[in-house]
């Protein structure tokens, strides 16, 4: 490779890096979320008492019970924040994860292989 090919490549990565830090500071700025701009907030899910129910597609387990409010768990609040980032829908540790219409109840079942 020429000088002129390394030089020219040197100043590509440069722009690169400089789009990406401007991303950032935008996001930051306007509160926008992104995935590759923002940390996967903090969460374990086994912290959550989930709940086992049967539906159409069989058994799978939800937070929180039917009819009931969340309440302030931490690892929930996380969770729906993260579900939120992703349109209410993920996978984590072999588990499918969404986001139920009145975007506070969370259900979970082992995702398709």
């Amino acid at each position: 490779m020429s000088d002129l090919e390394e030089d020219i490549i040197d100043v590509f990565n440069a722009v690169e890096a400089s789009i990406v830090g401007f991303k950032q500071r935008r996001a930051k700025k306007h509160g926008v979320a992104n995935e590759k701009t923002e940390e996967i907030p903090d969460y374990n899910p086994e912290n959550i008492p989930w709940i086992q129910a049967e539906g159409p597609n069989g058994i799978y387990e939800r937070f929180p019970a039917y009819k009931q409010k969340p309440g302030m768990n931490k690892d929930y609040l996380n969770l729906l924040e993260d579900l939120k980032r992703h349109n209410g829908k993920l996978q984590r540790s072999g588990l499918f994860y969404w986001l139920w219409n009145d975007e506070e109840t969370i259900g979970r079942k082992p995702a398709k292989k």
